[in-house]
């Protein structure tokens, strides 16, 4: 098997957008109860101060995690970030760009702009952000693994979620044009989570979202998958 991209098989450096719930959260936990090294990053302080706290007790005192408060819509705010990682942590092995937000079910005409503005300000844009000043140290460094969650309505199309379907088919081709830009020893890959009952989840499928899997169940796989890809996986759409 070829040898996974994230750093070896030791400890890892992961970096993780709109950490502090759902599958972001779920996702951070399991990777530091397996020994990783977290840095995570969401807009709500309340719920970093919790992720922290579960984080500190699940882990050894000797390998802390980085939690910021950051809005990936805003530029200036994801160019501080990528200063205080790298100056605190250096390059991160990994970078799963999980934040991610979604319309409330709307015909698309009915959709407000403002709705629609932060639906591809974050999913898409939010992105780019990360790539534009985190993509630099990475090529440099020539070693690094950058998983952009999609969907599978970014693979498909549903009405009443038009902005939402429309942000992940431009992360599955933001994605395969990056791969293609990317040296040898990198990899990018979007990644379909699957079916995952989370507050996005119940946001289209109302109380029916709880008939599917819980996030913590979900990044038992999730986690296995990433650590394990490699840089034949370069510009793949992927699924848990």
């Amino acid at each position: 098997m070829m040898k996974s991209l994230g750093g070896g098989s030791g400890r890892r450096t992961v970096l993780i957008t709109g950490v502090s719930k759902g599958l972001g959260k779920a996702l951070a936990l399991e990777l530091a109860k397996r020994g990783h090294s977290i840095i995570g990053c969401s807009r709500s302080q309340d719920k970093l101060d919790s992720l922290r706290s579960l984080l500190s007790s699940s882990d050894a005192a000797d390998s802390p995690h980085l939690l910021f408060s950051v809005d990936v819509r805003s530029n200036s705010s994801v160019e501080e970030l990528a200063r205080v990682v790298m100056e605190k942590k250096g390059v991160p092995d990994i970078i799963v760009n999980n934040a991610g937000t979604i319309n409330k079910n709307n015909r698309m005409w009915k959709v407000p702009a403002d709705e629609f503005d932060a639906v591809i300000d974050t999913n898409v844009k939010g992105i780019a952000k990360m790539l534009r000043h985190f993509l630099p140290p990475m090529i440099e460094r020539k070693r690094g693994i950058i998983v952009n969650l999609s969907s599978g309505w970014g693979r498909s199309t549903a009405a009443l979620v038009a902005p939402y379907c429309a942000s992940k088919w431009a992360v599955e081709g933001l994605t395969k044009s990056v791969a293609e830009e990317l040296p040898d020893g990198m990899a990018v890959v979007a990644l379909n989570p699957g079916v995952i009952n989370t507050d996005l989840l119940a946001s289209c499928f109302g109380d029916s979202a709880s008939y599917y899997q819980a996030p913590d169940a979900w990044a038992v796989k999730a986690a296995t998958m990433i650590l394990n890809l490699t840089v034949a996986d370069n510009g793949a759409s992927l699924t848990v």
